[in-house]
């Protein structure tokens, strides 16, 4: 239902399409019914002329039964809600899968900062490839996330991923995601984070292998990687403290 909106441009983006699809559907089906049975009474049981009222006083057990059959019913829909959100939770918060690479992702009033890793792979070395406001990403590929703030709570949403994930100041929170279709999508803040926060978007790109390779190659130049970020922290200046 919801892909019907968004596309779906992550490995278990479906996963969570499917509980919210499973929440939509049995909350819907017992709207339904409470709606139909308020509406029949309603109707089956209004004013008539020359018909006397009569009090329900609960104490015919009877009358119970439409407590707590339906009752019952939803703990059942519940139990299955709650089995699968525990399911989708751990494979995506805690069964961390094997990385391909992993990527920095640091956020500030009102900007985001990506630390691609450079042609050796590894992140944190000194061919790291940083851009601000622009994450590039290999179609196929797993990866894991660093997810840091420098000032203040924000909160990293791709929807087409349907990931959000608050980046706390002090906290170096990891996390995974394999994109697995080709396209330019959209990076925002889920949470207020200031007067800017409105404006603190960012464009993720999702490469063919050939063209992931073209674009490291290119990002990878020698001196172009410190022109790159020095021109984007000038577009988006640190705030002062």
């Amino acid at each position: 239902m919801i892909e019907q909106f968004i596309e779906r441009a992550s490995s278990y983006a479906g996963d969570i399409d499917f509980l919210f699809d499973l929440i939509t559907y049995m909350v819907g089906f017992w709207f339904i019914v409470a709606e139909g049975a308020l509406f029949y009474f309603l109707f089956r049981f209004r004013r008539q002329p020359g018909q006397p009222t009569t009090y329900v006083d609960g104490t015919d057990k009877k009358h119970k039964r439409w407590i707590n059959v339906p009752h019952f019913l939803i703990i059942a829909c519940d139990v299955v809600l709650i089995i699968g959100a525990g399911n989708v939770w751990y494979k995506i918060k805690q069964d961390l899968p094997t990385q391909d690479a992993t990527i920095g992702i640091v956020s500030q009033q009102w900007a985001w900062t990506f630390v691609h890793p450079g042609n050796d792979g590894e992140l944190h070395t000194d061919d790291d490839i940083r851009l601000v406001d622009e994450l590039h990403l290999e179609v196929g590929k797993t990866y894991h996330y660093e997810l840091t703030s420098k000032d203040t709570l924000h909160s990293f949403s791709v929807p087409v991923f349907r990931l959000k994930q608050d980046a706390v100041p002090g906290r170096r929170i990891k996390g995974w995601f394999k994109p697995e279709k080709e396209g330019v999508y959209d990076i925002q803040c889920a949470e207020m984070c200031g007067i800017g926060h409105g404006v603190m978007g960012a464009t993720l790109i999702i490469h063919s292998s050939k063209e992931f390779d073209e674009w490291l190659a290119q990002a990878g130049t020698p001196g172009k990687n410190a022109k790159v970020l020095a021109a984007a922290n000038e577009k988006n200046p640190r705030p002062k403290d």
